[in-house]
């Protein structure tokens, strides 16, 4: 898969491209992430990408121009991309939703700054309006690279294994207790199921900590 980054601060995405899943998920060559500096669209002297709000206000509002000519290009080497906005006003980012964009072969990723986008780019260029909870942060960046993280480690051989589909929010249930050695620590011990060796049982016993923990912790999961 290819994510394609539309930022003012590509230097950011060096924290995932560098470390962990994502870095090798790119070394393995299954993922491949490429930015895309907004002011190199800037048709000013000055690059800039942002102007005044009509209407009055306070801050600043991302150009239409930059953005599109931006899209264009990437759409040239991509056409059958998928551009998503990442903003607060946006679908939230659940393991549904990841596991769909995990679908395609692109992804397009455009961070806003400042007070946003011109509406008319969410109007006429966005596929996907993504958002990765109900807060305020300063830019879309650090959104865009839980997508990236959520929806990588859902691509087949990223992580090595099948673990990815047992993780929480599969089938709207919360992950089962984890346990490991020492055996017995400060009194207190592993359940003595997991010591069996009954994977019939083992299993049984995953998915009802599995539903008990959902009730206690996340209810809301088990109406959907």
């Amino acid at each position: 898969m290819k994510f394609e980054i539309i930022t003012l601060f590509p230097e950011m995405f060096s924290a995932i491209k560098n470390e962990g899943i994502v870095a090798r998920a790119i070394k393995k060559s299954i993922i491949s992430i490429s930015e895309w500096q907004l002011r190199d669209f800037s048709s000013n002297k000055y690059k800039n990408i942002d102007d005044k709000p009509y209407g009055g206000g306070g801050g600043m509002v991302m150009q239409v121009k930059p953005i599109r000519d931006c899209i264009v290009k990437i759409k040239e080497q991509t056409p059958e991309t998928k551009v998503i906005y990442l903003s607060p006003q946006g679908q939230a980012l659940n393991q549904s939703l990841v596991e769909k964009l995990s679908s395609f072969d692109s992804l397009t990723l455009l961070c806003g700054r400042y007070e946003g986008v011109d509406e008319r780019i969410i109007e006429n260029d966005i596929d996907y309006e993504v958002s990765i909870g109900d807060y305020v942060i300063s830019g879309g960046e650090l959104a865009a690279m839980v997508l990236i993280d959520s929806v990588s480690r859902r691509l087949p051989n990223v992580l090595g294994n099948e673990d990815s589909l047992k993780d929480s929010f599969t089938d709207n249930l919360l992950d089962h207790p984890h346990y490991t050695r020492p055996e017995t620590i400060d009194g207190q011990s592993v359940p003595s199921v997991l010591l069996s060796g009954n994977q019939a049982k083992i299993d049984a016993w995953r998915h009802e900590q599995s539903n008990k923990k959902t009730k206690q912790k996340r209810p809301d999961l088990l109406i959907k």
